[in-house]
């Protein structure tokens, strides 16, 4: 049986994660800063000024200087949202009748939610997970099209300075996270737990620009971008592309729960995790802060049907991706409370069905919000898409069903898929997980 979970933990580390390799040069947290260049959006410029040298245009927008809003927000996301609970699927109670261990419930828990029950004292818990997450969205805008107007330097002056450049920007995100764990019964009220998950983040980010001369409508060489194929060499449009890919250890989760009520139907536990800044958060495999989450579980036994609720506080330290990255310099990261109701249903021996609902109050980050832009010159006018930057307090919400089915021994097989309620934060439509789970 140990062969089979060998070879069932081989199989899984196949999957969507790519072998480590070089990182790439240019760290993924400033992939946004630096995908016009080191000198931000510059365009072209035939124009003479007083001196007799040629003008060079120089844009600016939130896009590149607020975007890191992005880093904070995929940070988040691996702070806060829910990993493979380390509760072993087999619960056991010491029967002193018999002077044996036997399994305190026909369920095997939940899959993402936590539960009060404890594993038993000396008992050994393995488990392996991997989930996939394929960010579509952040705060209801499609990631494949994210407009962002880029404005002149002291643009209100007018004339020349009115013109705009627009942009729309196909960004590309990916986190993979394989999650091996270890759940130890320290006494049969006290489990503590340790997770390291191996993390590969993808971000890849399109811009296409286009130069709208509002102030200099006559004059095309004012401002333009070189285009070969034109015959002056003057254009109005280009295309930016920045890529870049990542893997490694991410922030590794210790964790310690204790049952403080157990009585026949109903089960209550404490507990804390501390998530240690191992993930290198230049490269998005980790929050660079130091975390503390303490939660409370109560489960309930109703027959074959288990339910249980969460409640948990997120606390975030300093990091340089809420922060400056390019001038290393820290800031906090958003704390979250967190709450979770579910239920989880022995359907046999064999089978569970798992069902959650989680919510999450992100506080005091800054947030996306779409809005329009006018430029104009007094008589030549234009409004454009565009996005803003603000600073509150959101939730969001998920739902997450998923089966546990025992294929041989204590041997365990976890299908979840977890899908968004809301649209607000970067989201994924859906994010599947397998795993497997062997109790000693």
């Amino acid at each position: 049986m140990f062969k089979k979970v060998l070879m069932t933990v081989a199989m899984l580390m196949t999957v969507n994660i790519p072998p480590v390799a070089a990182q790439t040069t240019t760290k993924l947290s400033l992939l946004f800063r630096n995908i016009y260049g080191p000198n931000g959006l510059v365009v072209d410029s035939k124009a003479l000024l007083p001196d007799g040298s040629t003008h060079s245009g120089h844009f600016n927008s939130g896009f590149q200087s607020e975007f890191s809003q992005f880093n904070v927000a995929l940070a988040s996301q691996l702070t806060a949202l829910p990993l493979p609970s380390p509760a072993s699927g087999f619960t056991y109670d010491f029967d002193a009748s018999t002077g044996t261990f036997r399994r305190s419930t026909q369920s095997f828990g939940p899959i993402l939610a936590e539960r009060a029950e404890t594993i038993g004292k000396g008992k050994l818990s393995f488990g392996l997970n991997y989930q996939h997450f394929a960010f579509d969205s952040i705060e209801g805008i499609n990631l494949s099209r994210v407009p962002a107007v880029f404005v002149h330097d002291e643009y209100e002056i007018g004339g020349g300075r009115a013109d705009v450049v627009t942009t729309a920007n196909t960004i590309e995100a990916s986190v993979g996270q394989l999650t091996p764990f270890l759940t130890y019964g320290l006494t049969n009220r006290i489990d503590i737990s340790v997770a390291v998950p191996v993390v590969h983040t993808s971000l890849n980010v399109v811009s296409d620009a286009t130069i709208h001369r509002i102030g200099t409508a006559g004059d095309p060489e004012v401002h333009f971008f070189r285009d070969p194929s034109a015959p002056d060499g003057v254009g109005s449009q280009r295309q930016f592309y920045a890529s870049g890919e990542a893997t490694g250890m991410g922030d590794i989760i210790l964790r310690a729960k204790g049952t403080i009520l157990r009585e026949h139907f109903v089960g209550i536990a404490v507990g804390a995790d501390l998530r240690t800044p191992t993930g290198d958060e230049e490269d998005l495999l980790g929050a660079g802060a130091l975390g503390v989450k303490p939660f409370v579980a109560v489960s309930f036994l109703i027959d074959r049907i288990s339910p249980h609720a969460n409640l948990a506080y997120q606390w975030n330290g300093k990091s340089e991706l809420a922060g400056d990255v390019n001038a290393q310099g820290k800031a906090d990261l958003p704390d979250h409370f967190l709450y979770v109701a579910g239920a989880d249903i022995g359907v046999s021996p064999k089978l569970t069905l798992a069902f959650d609902f989680f919510g999450q109050e992100v506080r005091g980050t800054q947030r996306l919000f779409a809005r329009t832009f006018t430029a104009t010159d007094g008589t030549v006018s234009g409004t454009f898409p565009d996005i803003g930057f603000r600073k509150e307090t959101y939730t969001q919400a998920y739902g997450s069903v998923g089966v546990k089915t025992n294929v041989g021994n204590n041997l365990l097989v976890n299908f979840n898929v977890e899908f968004r309620l809301n649209k607000t934060g970067l989201q994924a439509k859906a994010v599947p997980l397998i795993g497997l789970e062997y109790s000693f």
